[in-house]
């Protein structure tokens, strides 16, 4: 969406004025955005004590920022459930690097499909694309639901043009529209005209939640399983696309479709096109998001205790299996193979085989030995510091392997 458009007369997913106001606040604020920059800060900003102590340096010092690191949060989440991710990480790189926590998918906003909330945050990154010229690279570091949110979302920025507000030396485009395609070369297998590095999920249910004991809380009763799925209107479309009932107009599922470049949206063109992707998953006591949705494998592929290490420097990362290309051919969702799609069993089939399309690293996690585990869902991000702090050695893990 434009700077300064108005919402929607017609859009009934908003739930009030107010909360419309708050989404659309974050684009009158880019420049706080960068944590080099002089003045207040929004919600989504992040200064650590070292990019202040460079803020006191002389100009000659200091260094503009190029690598964009966006991280999104989940379901029902905000912009502070980042927090102590994005301080970490910005005391770790003090240079070179911005690190923005979306903002534009909070609350009951977050009960609005994955799509909806996708183009959202693709509008933002725009924002901020726009505003911060001298960026080069982009990252994205999702937790749950957020993880999918950013997979739409890039595949809404994939190889677009974003007219900056001032010269910048990465190729001229013919099309200077925001978020349009662009015709140069120099635009090719990027995101929001940025070269893309790092892509990033904790816990996040890639297959979705409607397969068998997917949704741990639930302890594999098929019986509660299916009330679930029955009752999953409660999340609005998002609950639709997380439980594969959305076969609109003789379309699959949002989730399978993300599984393949599908029609105008480039998914796994742009999932591929990033340098690394990583998954990290809990092995238990994550009530929310099941193993196997969250690390994209087969019940036979997931590692056995047996095969657990142990770290002394992370010593809740159990378990690092190497990015694996595995050859699987491009699917074609004609109509007749849509019809074929009818079992939730061939559904995960086909996501799992699509998504293993694109080499990645898959990080296990277990909090079994500590009395944080019966949050593991947010501990695994340390969404709030005092009960999910446990979880600090995993944030440390993505920031000591982050490629820059």
């Amino acid at each position: 969406m434009a700077q300064g458009e108005s919402a929607p007369e017609d859009d009934g997913q908003r739930s009030s004025t107010r909360q419309w106001r708050r989404y659309t606040s974050y684009l009158r604020r880019p420049s706080c955005l960068n944590p080099a920059a002089d003045g207040p800060t929004g919600m989504g900003s992040d200064r650590s004590a070292a990019a202040a102590v460079r803020d006191s340096g002389s100009a000659a010092e200091q260094r503009a920022p190029t690598h964009l690191v966006v991280m999104v949060n989940g379901i029902i989440g905000s912009a502070a459930n980042w927090k102590y991710a994005a301080k970490q990480f910005v005391k770790s790189h003090p240079e070179g690097v911005v690190v923005h926590r979306s903002e534009c998918n909070y609350s009951t906003l977050t009960f609005d499909g994955v799509d909806v909330m996708g183009e959202r945050l693709a509008d933002e990154v725009i924002s901020i694309v726009a505003n911060n010229p001298g960026l080069q690279k982009i990252s994205f570091v999702g937790h749950s639901l957020g993880g999918l949110i950013a997979r739409y979302a890039i595949s809404l920025l994939y190889e677009k043009s974003i007219q900056k507000h001032s010269s910048e030396e990465n190729g001229e485009c013919e099309d200077h529209t925001l978020g349009t395609t662009c015709v140069d070369k120099n635009f090719k297998g990027k995101i929001a005209g940025l070269e893309p590095i790092n892509f990033i999920t904790f816990a996040t249910p890639h297959l979705g939640s409607r397969l068998h004991k997917q949704i741990p809380i639930l302890r594999g009763f098929y019986t509660l399983e299916k009330m679930a799925c029955h009752t999953c209107w409660i999340l609005g479309r998002t609950g639709k696309h997380l439980f594969l009932k959305d076969k609109d107009n003789g379309k699959p599922p949002l989730l399978v479709q993300m599984v393949n470049d599908y029609g105008d949206l480039r998914f796994m063109s742009a999932l591929q096109s990033f340098k690394r992707r990583v998954a990290y998953s809990n092995v238990c006591f994550d009530f929310i998001v099941g193993r196997k949705t969250s690390s994209i494998r087969h019940q036979h592929e997931l590692p056995k205790r047996q095969d657990f290490m142990k770290n002394s420097k992370y010593r809740h990362i159990v378990y690092v299996e190497k990015p694996i290309i595995t050859d699987v051919p491009q699917m074609n969702f004609s109509a007749s193979t849509t019809c074929e799609l009818n079992t939730i069993s061939e559904m995960e089939e086909v996501m799992i085989n699509g998504l293993n399309r694109v080499p990645w690293e898959r990080v296990d996690v277990s909090f079994r030995k500590c009395s944080q585990r019966f949050f593991a869902h947010s501990t695994i991000q340390v969404k709030t510091y005092l009960i999910n702090s446990h979880g600090a050695d995993v944030i440390f893990h993505m920031i000591d392997n982050f490629l820059l």
